[in-house]
């Protein structure tokens, strides 16, 4: 299932970023034009090409995206429709290719609102053709959807800044396997912002980390938590039932789950295929 806050989706190896807004996808202008043009500098193209074409300007949305350094910044962005609109002011050989690319993934969206176990079957297909074992890849998914429940809880209870979410995820994280996402992925040896922790997690990590979530959300429920730190406190109850059932699992096998494991030899098969969280 993809994620409907931010998601990456791939154009012939290179990423594009976008964002959920108004009920549809917004795609990041700037890199659309790194793809078609391979420019050295694609802002200051389109500072330019907004210069020479000023109505492109009406067609974009100012959206919060991940920026180079890793910070959240406005970034114009262009909706599948204008998008289209954007393209036939841009020369290019890939231009072509690049709108029957577009329309598929619009197309790909509608079947999948209308069928959503379409996506799930997409995600699935992503994880197989990377190399993951079968059973895995079941945890991931389940994984996938408990995490959208809660999610989807903390947005009904005034949890709207992308930070608060991080802030959440990072107080699960710490109290069921005593790391941040970002010291988890240290320790993984993962990159910090292109490489997603859960997809290097070994089958227990995934279990406990579907506990930590899942328990969240029940609490959340259960105590009715509102706003930031209710829900704060809810996400460190639920972290810690996580982390009392690592603690007896290792109490009795004699062995640690926090585990440097990771799957960064299955990174190495580059497919044109679409990057899901």
């Amino acid at each position: 299932m993809k994620s409907k806050n931010k998601s990456l989706i791939v154009f012939q190896d290179k990423k594009i970023k976008r964002i959920w807004h108004n009920k549809e996808w917004h795609y990041s202008v700037s890199d659309i034009i790194l793809i078609l043009t391979d420019s050295k500098d694609e802002l200051a193209y389109w500072r330019k090409l907004k210069q020479r074409e000023p109505q492109l300007v009406t067609i974009c949305h100012g959206l919060k995206m991940p920026a180079k350094d890793g910070k959240m910044r406005y970034a114009d962005c262009v909706n599948t429709k204008n998008a289209f609109r954007l393209i036939q002011s841009i020369p290019s050989r890939k231009a072509e290719p690049f709108k029957q690319w577009l329309a598929q993934v619009g197309k790909e969206r509608i079947d999948e609102i209308e069928n959503p176990e379409l996506a799930q079957d997409r995600v699935k297909e992503y994880y197989k053709l990377k190399g993951y074992p079968k059973e895995w890849i079941d945890k991931r998914l389940r994984g996938i959807a408990i995490r959208q429940d809660l999610t989807e809880e903390w947005k009904s209870r005034n949890i709207k800044e992308q930070k608060e979410f991080a802030i959440l995820t990072n107080e699960i994280s710490k109290a069921t396997f005593n790391k941040t996402v970002r010291e988890y992925k240290r320790f993984k040896n993962l990159k910090r912002d292109n490489q997603n922790l859960r997809d290097h997690m070994t089958d227990w990590e995934l279990i406990l980390n579907m506990i930590g979530e899942k328990a969240t959300t029940d609490i959340t429920i259960s105590k009715d938590s509102k706003g930031f730190d209710e829900c704060k406190h809810s996400a460190i109850e639920g972290g810690t039932i996580a982390k009392n059932t690592r603690k007896e699992i290792e109490k009795k096998t004699d062995k640690s789950i926090v585990s440097k494991d990771n799957y960064l030899h299955l990174a190495k098969k580059k497919k044109q295929i679409k990057y899901y969280k």
